[in-house]
């Protein structure tokens, strides 16, 4: 994953060259097309997903509830509380995506202090 493109990403925004080479490391990139169910409300969550390119919508009991672009992150409530996805989250146009896993930020989590609280954070402001 390209370190530069993780510092122009919200989530990663400002921090340090070793947090952001570190995380770069961890990250898998991945393509989906359109209409491809990303996750589903329910399942359990493994990881965490931003969005570098392209556009999804959320659904939540049937209705979609939200558009999300880049730079959007969805997963977190999940991975940070390791409970169920909240949400179904369909590609709406082809995409490309990065994604961690719950063990790269587990992982992660002592290296990276600020990314750890920056997504605590995150999926208290949404579990709300």
């Amino acid at each position: 994953m390209n370190q530069k493109r993780l510092s122009e990403l919200p989530l990663f925004e400002g921090l340090d060259d070793v947090s952001l080479r570190t995380i770069s490391k961890a990250a898998h990139e991945i393509s989906v097309e359109d209409g491809a169910e990303l996750v589903r409300e329910g399942d359990y969550s493994y990881d965490l997903t931003i969005i570098d390119e392209g556009q999804a919508e959320v659904v939540m009991d049937g209705q979609v509830v939200a558009q999300l672009g880049p730079g959007d992150v969805f997963g977190e409530v999940g991975v940070v509380k390791k409970g169920l996805r909240n949400a179904t989250v369909r590609a709406t146009t082809p995409m490309r995506l990065i994604t961690l896993t719950g063990w790269d930020l587990r992982r992660l989590r002592n290296g990276t202090p600020e990314l750890a609280e920056r997504l605590q954070a995150l999926a208290a402001e949404r579990a709300t």
